[in-house]
C-alpha cells in the first residue's frame, strides 16, 4: 500500500511539473510569436504609408494605439524592422518604438529608438563601432548612420544629447542583456552618427 502511494505521489508530481513547465514555455513562446506576427502586420501598414494611402495614421490592426513611423535596417546583422510611434510598453510589445519628443530619424537632432532586449533589440549587443544602420523615412528615402560607440547608462540620471546641429540616432535597450530582472535602471545605448543618404 505504501509503495502504491509513493508511486502515485511521484506520478502526480511529474504531471504537475510537466504541466507547469509547459505553461512557462508557452508563455515565452507567445511573446516571441506576437513580436513576429506584429512585424508582418506592421510591414503591411508601413507599405500603405509609403504608398501614400494612409496619411500617416493607418493602424496596423484596428485597436492599435500606435502607427509605423520608420523602418530600421542593420545590414550586417540582417535586421529589418518597422519602428512604431511612441515608446510605451504597449508599443514596445509589438516592435521598436520612437521616443516621443525626439527628432525623427534623418532629421536634425537626436532620434531615440528603443526596443526590448529579448525580442526586437536582441541584436543590439552585437553592434560594433563602425557598423552601419539605416532608417527609412515615410517619404521612402533612407538615411545612413555609423555606430560611433555604445555604453551602459543609468536611466535615472542619463541626459540625452539633443545635437541640434546634426542628425544622430541613439538605439536603446535594457541592460544587462540576458537578465530576467526587469526592474534594473541600466540601459545600453548605441550612438549613431549620420553619414549620408542611402
Amino acid at each position: 500500500m505504501r509503495a502504491i502511494t509513493r508511486k502515485k505521489l511521484t506520478l502526480v508530481l511529474a504531471v504537475l511539473l510537466t504541466a507547469g513547465s509547459s505553461v512557462l514555455f508557452a508563455g515565452a513562446g507567445w511573446i516571441h510569436a506576437k513580436a513576429v506576427l506584429a512585424q508582418v502586420l506592421l510591414e503591411r501598414s508601413w507599405q500603405a504609408r509609403l504608398a501614400g494611402n494612409d496619411e500617416g495614421d493607418t493602424k496596423p490592426w484596428p485597436w492599435a494605439d500606435t502607427n509605423p513611423i520608420a523602418r530600421l535596417q542593420v545590414p550586417r546583422l540582417d535586421v529589418d524592422q518597422v519602428v512604431l510611434a511612441g515608446a510605451s510598453g504597449r508599443s514596445l510589445a509589438f516592435g521598436p518604438g520612437h521616443l516621443t519628443g525626439t527628432a525623427l530619424p534623418g532629421e536634425r537632432g537626436n532620434s531615440v529608438i528603443t526596443g526590448h532586449r529579448d525580442t526586437h533589440f536582441d541584436f543590439i549587443g552585437d553592434l560594433k563601432t563602425g557598423d552601419t544602420f539605416r532608417p527609412q523615412r515615410p517619404d521612402g528615402s533612407w538615411a545612413r548612420y555609423r555606430v560611433a560607440g555604445g555604453e551602459v547608462v543609468d536611466a535615472r540620471t542619463a541626459q540625452l544629447d539633443a545635437t541640434p546641429d546634426r542628425s544622430a540616432v541613439t538605439l536603446v535597450t535594457c541592460y544587462p542583456f540576458n537578465s530576467r530582472d526587469y526592474n534594473q535602471p541600466w540601459r545600453y545605448a548605441v550612438f549613431g552618427e549620420e553619414i549620408g543618404d542611402g
